[in-house]
């Protein structure tokens, strides 16, 4: 439901497990297909690059990781209704993971802005040069290979 409501303008990558796992080894979209079977999930339409996210920042997935995602977005420069009602509704009802938000918050400051990438088009880039890169303030990310 949140994917039809808040991504009506996002296409699906139309990408299933299996062929994220044939993506090369080490690589995001292989990274992305380990995350899928580690989790017992499947792809959900519209959502994939949200997924990406999880494993290039290494933030879980249980309700507390995700409202820290929005706070570590927020960080990034993001900002959306959905992001901002996370955030609202997370510190109301989670207020005993403040400090995890907080400090998820200052990592997407300190991290090269990210949020905006397609990350469908470099599925093939290798995840720990992708991270690295993400972390550092002296490696620009180079997304024309």
């Amino acid at each position: 439901m949140y994917a039809n409501i808040f991504k009506w303008n996002k296409k699906a990558w139309g990408i299933s497990k299996e062929e994220f796992l044939a993506y090369p080894l080490g690589s995001i979209g292989h990274g992305l297909g380990l995350f899928y079977l580690s989790k017992g999930f499947d792809v959900m339409a519209k959502l994939e690059n949200h997924d990406v996210f999880h494993i290039i920042t290494e933030t879980g997935t249980e309700i507390q990781d995700e409202i820290a995602m929005q706070y570590l977005l927020l960080g990034n420069g993001k900002i959306s209704l959905y992001l901002i009602g996370m955030i609202v509704i997370g510190g109301i009802l989670f207020p005993e993971h403040f400090k995890y938000y907080k400090k998820t918050f200052h990592k997407g400051r300190s991290l090269q802005k990210f949020h905006h990438i397609e990350f469908k088009d470099i599925l093939h880039y290798q995840l720990t040069e992708f991270q690295i890169a993400l972390y550092s303030k002296n490696i620009q990310i180079n997304l024309n290979k």
